[in-house]
């Protein structure tokens, strides 16, 4: 195809504005004109030309040098692959009009070969668009995603280029989120201040009330108070990139995940605790609880149970006290899937809150789905249950919402998750016990199981989880008693010198006592006979 470098002179007639060009006076001079190349491209598909065009070299071996770089990715193609030829064509023709550097000839050959773009112009911010776009999954994790995306990962690297985002960019991003962090903590210290000494100042007097209006002005002025983010959220912007990223390559757009390879800081989730008696005396001194994931022991919780025993909801408490049912899962159980008459239930679906709204939504897992046997026990509160809800139904009558649940609102709709927590909270401080989550009481379902030797893999199954390790390694928080008793049966096993040594001491002493007692007896009964005697 025809192609070509050749010199121009830019300069201008001053009366017509026209270029002068062959007849500048100085097109002949050193170093005047400017070097410019043109290389025909193959025809659009519609038979159209095109071509690409560069100049501004400063001298004629520049210009030819560029011009060999268009034709070499021209060459890359074989003539029988009219595909690849339009590609390498619409390539350049970008190239050209976007004024962009020519791309390297091997890299050119590399992405041609593997069928991916080969301007490689896309921007992260344009691949998570397009990515987010494409996602089916539920509501409230598109959610997830899109904050993510939003607050993180568009203001610290949306502007880079898709394909030389390198693992040096996310470690500079997530110091960037680490240093945000100080600046919110120094802020909400600032405007925290500011409203504790408007707390202090009297609302009287001309002087107050000028102090008063100026403070309030200046708290205006500053940031609302703000959370950080927090080493989970770090993971989890993370682990957002990182899914975007997977299937940039699994398109052929990218061959690398720079996110897989960042090193950020891990999360340490926090171990359950059980509120002994010395740690519910700390709490009744300080309010401070040990730790954010609190269990009860059995007391406790048999404790609670007694107090809410005439509440609505008492079969809901009930079922997730000793099932361990998540919150979700208790709010869309169907009484379709409760077979009381065979002492089981079926989760197979659950309600999940996206920002206030209320949607329906399967398991998030495969190991969600699951089969829950049911005690005795439970099956009467849940009977019980059925039969208020029954009388519940006909009270309301046209009115009632036939949503088919277990538990629900006095009307047959739906129950919002959020207040369901927030009714526990408030009866949980009713209570006078130590507080707790909602959530912990699933935990203390698996811990209760644990304590009474049922096999992992059941409580594991019972609970939902995909893998026996997340049983061991999140929920069990060990009862005094149970770890107690662990303790005396494996110090049992391991036969000791010493032990024997003070338990023969302990003897010997225990028996010395025991004749120093008897003698002492015999003296004193000698005694009051020579008394009688005497008397």
């Amino acid at each position: 195809m025809k192609g070509s470098t050749y010199r121009r002179c830019s300069c201008r007639d001053p009366k017509s504005g026209k270029e002068l060009g062959a007849s500048c006076p100085k097109r002949n001079s050193r170093n005047h004109c400017t070097y410019s190349i043109r290389q025909e491209l193959p025809p659009r598909e519609d038979g159209s030309r095109r071509s690409f065009a560069r100049g501004g070299y400063t001298n004629a071996k520049a210009a030819q040098a560029d011009l060999d770089h268009v034709r070499a990715l021209l060459g890359l193609a074989e003539t029988d692959d009219p595909e690849g030829i339009q590609l390498l064509a619409e390539m350049l023709a970008e190239v050209s009009g976007e004024k962009l550097p020519l791309p390297d000839v091997e890299e050119t050959r590399r992405r041609l070969k593997a069928g991916q773009d080969l301007v490689g112009s896309l921007t992260v911010a344009e691949w998570l668009d397009r990515w987010l776009a494409g996602k089916r999954i539920r509501k409230s994790g598109i959610s997830r995603y899109e904050t993510d995306i939003r607050v993180h990962l568009k203001p610290h690297i949306g502007h880079r280029r898709l394909d030389r985002l390198r693992v040096s960019h996310l470690s500079e991003m997530f110091t960037a989120i680490a240093d945000g962090n100080a600046e919110v903590l120094e802020q909400n210290a600032q405007r925290r201040a500011a409203v504790e000494e408007l707390a202090t100042i009297p609302w009287k007097g001309a002087e107050n009330r000028a102090r008063r209006r100026a403070l309030k002005a200046a708290i205006d002025e500053m940031p609302a108070f703000r959370r950080v983010t927090g080493p989970a959220t770090r993971q989890h912007v993370k682990a957002t990139l990182r899914a975007s990223l997977n299937d940039a390559i699994g398109q052929q757009i990218i061959t690398f995940n720079p996110a897989a390879h960042v090193e950020i800081d891990p999360v340490r989730k926090p171990k359950a605790l059980v509120w002994t008696d010395e740690r519910v005396a700390k709490w009744e001194q300080t309010g401070e609880k040990p730790s954010p994931v609190m269990v009860w022991t059995p007391e406790q919780t048999g404790a609670f149970l007694d107090f809410v025993a005439d509440d609505r909801l008492y079969a809901m408490w009930h079922l997730i006290a000793f099932r361990g049912l998540r919150r979700g899962e208790a709010c869309g159980q169907p009484w379709s899937e409760t077979n009381l008459d065979q002492h089981s239930l079926t989760v197979t679906g659950q309600l999940v809150q996206d920002g206030w709204e209320v949607e329906a939504s399967e398991p998030k897992t495969d190991s969600g789905f699951r089969i829950v046997a049911l005690d005795d026990d439970t099956v009467g509160v849940l009977e019980r249950h059925r039969k208020q809800q029954e009388a519940d139904r006909l009270e309301w009558g046209s009115a009632w919402v036939n949503t088919g649940l277990v538990f629900t609102q006095e009307d047959g709709s739906w129950l919002h998750p959020g207040k369901v927590t927030d009714l526990f909270e408030r009866l949980v401080a009713a209570s006078g016990l130590p507080p707790i989550r909602l959530h912990d009481l699933r935990h203390g379902a698996a811990t209760l199981m644990l304590a009474a030797h049922i096999d992992i893999k059941i409580v594991s199954d019972t609970l939902g989880h995909s893998d026996t390790r997340i049983t061991r390694d999140i929920y069990q928080s060990v009862l005094p008693h149970v770890g107690k008793s662990a303790a005396e049966a494996t110090a049992k096993l391991v036969p000791l010198q010493r032990k024997a040594e003070q338990e023969a001491q302990a003897s010997k002493a225990a028996k010395d006592a025991k004749r120093a007692a008897k003698a002492k007896a015999k003296g004193k009964k000698g005694k009051a006979k020579k008394a009688a005697k005497k008397g």
